[in-house]
């Protein structure tokens, strides 16, 4: 994504739909499969063991130069991109309005080529028995290795950072381990959220001060990831298939952090200085009390979902600057910040979405016994769904506060002492035609659907019906 192209949506802006493009993409990369029999295997694997189509792990297409190409690019909506460096002899094309691979239109190919992307190199080449250079520092924004067949061009790329497609010679590897460990074991516990949070937006300013706005952003999803996954026992079992072929999670969509409306434009903050820029805005207050701020990161080539209780009134300002008053009766982000603390401090992540084959997935999962809930986006070219929530222990001083300020009934309080609330979710994901949004309106139910009180009141029916 070029970060020129990232500005603020109008309130009302909907992601286009690029079936044509799309097309293309498949094409071309079933032509390449065709003919590539260790990234053919690759794939059949993926899908089997992963639940995971190969087209969601493709960083970029590698196409030879031929007479009118750029021009047919142009014309299923690809841009040009000038500012990423690339090798000589080469131009690199990216969609700027769907959620496609680049394409890398080199002279020196005579065959199509492709590149996936892994979380960690290393990783892959001991999941399969590889002992190939690594070309690039390690660390470093951009690396990768190369498994040649015939004429045909496979690479298996790492990204830190960056949308480059030479690698760098030299790293700052060592700063980068540093600022990651500084940000992964960093405090989540404060006496109170407004140190948590200041000291947080501090660290995160020390951080790209010293590695760069790229990396830093890179760096935090990774260890927030870590975090959230430390407390999800679908993502556990997941992260585990992904890694037995040394994938990591770079099938990430997008990661949702949840904040209470006090300390939300600190939360963008934190995320401006990492680099995020804003994308579009969800103002879903009167349908359904909550608002959303979509945040992405051009150079690391990440989204967040940032999600906060709205009231009606508050879709005339820009919530994700103004400090909002608490509501006398929170709803579903808010209760969960009040039950769990804030996303960015010890709660961690609400949840990671992840693109997969959908139905696959959700059978796989249901064979290890993850239940996944009914799908809140069920198009065919958007289907999404969460895991089954995992339930968290709520502290008694919270729930005790809760009750005694008459934002929990009595029923739901009771419940939570015993049962716990609805802590996070993995969510399942699989996009068609490009599409790269979201489904407002089959978010407004699922976040009303997984509203903690809600949760817990439903809990006693079943208990009571049982």
């Amino acid at each position: 994504m070029n970060s020129d192209f990232l500005q603020p949506a109008p309130p009302d802006y909907k992601w286009p739909r690029c079936p044509e493009a799309d097309r293309f993409i498949e094409e071309t990369l079933q032509g390449f499969l065709g003919q590539h029999a260790f990234a053919r295997r690759l794939a059949d694997r993926m899908k089997i063991e992963t639940s995971t189509l190969f087209s969601v792990w493709v960083d970029h297409l590698i196409l030879p130069t031929r007479k009118g190409q750029a021009e047919e690019l142009k014309q299923l909506g690809f841009w040009e991109d000038k500012k990423s460096k690339r090798p000589a002899g080469t131009l690199i094309f990216y969609h700027p309005f769907a959620d496609l691979p680049k394409i890398l239109v080199s002279s020196r190919s005579k065959e199509v080529g492709c590149a996936i992307m892994v979380e960690d190199l290393w990783r892959f080449q001991m999941a399969h028995r590889l002992s190939q250079e690594i070309e690039g520092a390690p660390y470093s924004s951009y690396r990768f290795i190369r498994l040649p067949e015939g004429k045909m061009d496979f690479f298996v790329v790492e990204r830190r950072g960056g949308q480059n497609f030479v690698p760098d010679k030299r790293s700052n590897g060592e700063e980068y381990l540093q600022c990651f460990e500084k940000w992964a074991a960093r405090p989540r516990y404060f006496d109170n959220d407004v140190q948590g949070m200041k000291e947080t937006l501090l660290l995160a300013r020390r951080i790209v001060s010293t590695v760069g706005t790229g990396p830093a952003a890179t760096l935090f999803l990774e260890g927030e990831r870590i975090y959230w996954q430390s407390r999800n026992h679908a993502a556990q079992i997941q992260k585990a298939r992904q890694d037995e072929l040394g994938l990591g999670w770079a099938n990430h969509d997008h990661h949702t952090f949840r904040s209470s409306r006090a300390h939300f434009p600190t939360l963008i903050n934190i995320l401006l200085t990492l680099g995020f820029k804003k994308r579009e805005r969800y103002y879903a207050g009167k349908e359904a009390g909550w608002g959303a701020q979509i945040m992405e990161q051009p150079d690391a080539g990440v989204i967040i979902f940032a999600d906060v209780d709205l009231a009606p009134d508050d879709v005339t300002v820009d919530f994700s600057k103004v400090a909002l008053p608490d509501l006398n009766r929170p709803g579903t982000v808010g209760l969960w910040c009040a039950l769990h603390g804030e996303s960015i401090l010890q709660a961690g992540m609400h949840h990671l979405e992840a693109k997969f084959d959908f139905d696959l997935l959700k059978k796989d999962l249901q064979e290890k016994q993850i239940d996944t809930m009914k799908p809140f986006s069920d198009f065919p070219f958007l289907r999404q769904a969460f895991t089954k929530a995992e339930m968290w222990t709520v502290p008694a001083a919270r729930l005790d506060a809760l009750r005694s300020a008459g934002r929990l009934s009595e029923d739901a309080y009771q419940q939570i002492k015993v049962n716990g609330a609805v802590g996070s979710h993995m969510e399942n994901l699989q996009r068609h035609e490009g599409f790269k949004g979201f489904n407002q309106r089959g978010v407004s139910e699922i976040i009303a659907a997984v509203n903690p009180e809600k949760q817990a009141l439903s809990h006693k029916s079943d208990a009571g019906a049982a």
